[in-house]
């Protein structure tokens, strides 16, 4: 599409964004303090950390400056530390002069760990502690084509089955930067340098084929500069690459050591119908199942127009482009074997078939996300990073549940809902915004890591003590985590109440049932009274608890909207009449639940004109701060 058509579909489109948007607010604001996390606060702030975790395990293993700690994470402490400081690093400057741990994985016999090591990258042996043995750190190998020189620079790495695979520059300048096979029993492979450009590698996967090892692959996403320069082309493209993990490159005659599986495909997500796309990849979460072909891939998207998405894929769909499609620019027969099959030995493989990997690796067709039409969900809230746990409700039918980490260090808790978004809450895990540094889940102990530069954050996913008002806050808030027992909001488990379908509270009133028992219904709160002056103006408040409930205020003359902000709604009276006097209600209305949540007496009194005076100059500056407020917040 040419540019100066887009520009005024842009503009319509954005007004049709930001309205449409205003529906997908959290429902609930939760502020988390201490006591409600587990925390653990380092003695110094750290500019770089990367964490190693297996699921289900007490320990948390993060890397740092020149150091790497062992965290017990049921207790929240530090039980071990690494000492890793810079080795054959004395001419360097001193701003330089730091081995900033950058790779943690498990590979081979131990805990691989490599840094920056003042420019000159080096790896390292761990073996923790066991029993009355202490642990021991043994120098391994150089680190170059592993750690990044410059620990700003991108880089990624993944160990898998044995072998070590990376993508990171090659020095400090920021040149080489591919995707690797660097170590292990399989031969060291690398990419052929025409294939990619100013590549920004965001992840990589290996997808296990229990039934068919040998046609395993390994997925690396990224993205990457587009070739095409002009002016209405958009500057990024996002792409998923896959290698055979078989594979051991050409022959030595030809293609020796480079990869001999390589393809690539576009990753689109965006709107076609209105030929917008979000084409900046900023974040992957592959969820594994048993069957490879129904593992999903989470993608985070941004875009030019300052908005983000997620589209969702699967690698069934993935790998039929890969396997169905033709190659881009390639107009002759496609030769047998078919470019990136995995062989038996990839050394045999005819040049006809390497000619095309090395000149046509990418696929004609694009992946398309699950969603054809529209991604999951789009927002204009700035996402930094994805995890998805799966969730059975108490019905035992799964659910997917996204955590969302902001720019700001909040998280956003999203059930995936069909084909939409719903977002359940935000949390703020601390009084100042702070970038997270990385981000993991552990759906076996229910528990999101978060690394920030000062601290390390556990937060239990399943909260449910914060919808534990009543049965109907606790359905309301669709949390497949948390169902309603009959007395408490808690853990869901077969036969507690829940409806995650579409949240209506009817479920807490079923035939034969207590309804006293589920506190569905709670009694109207007692009135406040209030004697208040004629001819001055007052002001009532009400809290705000769920965004996406409407209030409304009921008086004497009728009903009034309340205008809110994220913590409370107001009614203002501007000057007090005798006809004002009588009952007032903030009443809220969600899905099927109408709840009263404040009541007021107004009565009149004889009170004088100069405390009559005094209530209306405090009056009116409360009113007008907090008026502010709200109506910036709508």
């Amino acid at each position: 599409m040419k540019l100066h058509t887009q520009l005024p579909l842009l503009v319509t489109w954005n007004l049709q964004l930001i309205v449409s948007l205003l529906a997908f607010k959290p429902r609930l604001i939760i502020q988390l303090d201490s006591a409600g996390c587990g925390r653990l606060r380092y003695s110094r702030p750290q500019k770089h950390t990367v964490p190693f975790h297996v699921e289900g395990s007490d320990d948390l293993y993060v890397g740092a400056t020149n150091m790497v700690y062992r965290i017990n994470l049921e207790d929240s402490r530090i039980v071990e530390n690494f000492t890793l400081e810079v080795t054959g690093g004395q001419n360097c400057l001193e701003s330089l002069c730091e081995n900033i741990i950058t790779v943690i994985v498990e590979f081979q016999d131990s805990l691989f760990v490599c840094g920056t090591n003042a420019q000159m990258p080096l790896c390292w042996k761990l073996y923790p502690q066991v029993g009355n043995q202490s642990g021991s750190v043994i120098k391994n190998r150089d680190g170059t084509g592993i750690s990044p020189t410059v620990y700003t620079q991108n880089s990624i790495s993944l160990s898998v089955d044995g072998d070590l695979y990376a993508a990171t520059p090659l020095d400090s300048a920021g040149s080489s930067l591919q995707f690797r096979r660097k170590g292990g029993r399989r031969t060291s492979v690398w990419m052929y340098e025409k294939w990619v450009t100013d590549p920004t590698f965001i992840s990589a996967s290996w997808v296990r084929r229990v039934d068919d090892p040998d046609q395993e692959k390994i997925y690396v996403f990224f993205r990457e500069r587009n070739s095409d320069s002009s002016a209405e082309a958009d500057p990024w493209i996002s792409r998923i690459g896959r290698v055979c993990k078989v594979d051991e490159g050409g022959s030595k005659r030809y293609f020796q050591n480079m990869w001999t599986s390589f393809l690539k495909a576009r990753l689109m997500c965006g709107i076609p119908e209105e030929s917008l796309y979000f084409n900046r990849l900023q974040g992957v979460y592959v969820q594994h199942a048993n069957d490879w072909r129904r593992t999903r891939v989470y993608a985070l998207f941004s875009s030019s127009w300052n908005s983000t998405a997620i589209c969702t894929y699967t690698m069934g769909q993935i790998d039929k482009v890969f396997e169905n499609s033709s190659f881009k620019g390639l107009y002759g027969e496609i030769p047998n074997p078919r470019p990136g099959m995995c062989v038996p030995d990839s050394r045999s493989l005819p040049q006809s078939t390497i000619k095309v990997i090395q000149s046509h690796p990418e696929m004609s067709d694009w992946i398309h996300s699950n969603h054809r039409h529209a991604p999951l969900y789009i927002s204009t809230v700035n996402y930094t990073r994805i995890v998805v746990d799966r969730v059975l409700a108490a019905d035992g039918r799964p659910h997917n549940v996204l955590f969302l980490a902001t720019d700001q260090g909040m998280i956003h808790r999203v059930l995936e809902d069909g084909s939409t978004a719903f977002i359940i809450s935000e949390t703020h895990l601390s009084n100042q915004s702070a970038c997270l540094q990385f981000m993991r889940l552990d759906s076996r102990k229910r528990k999101l890591l978060m690394g920030f530069a000062d601290q390390i954050v556990q937060l239990d996913l399943q909260r449910c003590q914060d919808y534990n008002g009543s049965c109907a806050d606790c359905v309301l808030a669709r949390d497949p985590y948390c169902a309603w027992n009959g007395s408490a909001c808690t853990t869901a488990v077969p036969g507690s109440i829940q409806n995650i379908a579409d949240g209506t509270t009817n479920v807490c009133t079923q035939t034969g049932e207590d309804q006293s028992r589920h506190r569905a219904l709670p009694s109207d709160p007692p009135a406040i009274t209030y004697s208040v002056p004629l001819d001055v103006p007052f002001y009532l408040t009400c809290p705000v608890h769920s965004l996406h409930a409407n209030y409304s205020w009921e008086h004497p003359a009728g009903s009034a909207p309340c205008p809110k902000t994220q913590s409370e709604c107001l009614y203002l009276i501007p000057a007090v009449k005798e006809e004002d006097n009588g009952t007032y209600k903030c009443v809220s209305m969600e899905r099927d639940y109408t709840r009263v949540l404040k009541s007021y007496q107004l009565r009149p009194s004889n009170t004088g004109s100069a405390l009559r005076d005094s209530v209306s100059g405090l009056a009116v500056a409360v009113v007008s701060t907090l008026l502010n407020g709200a109506l910036l917040s709508e």
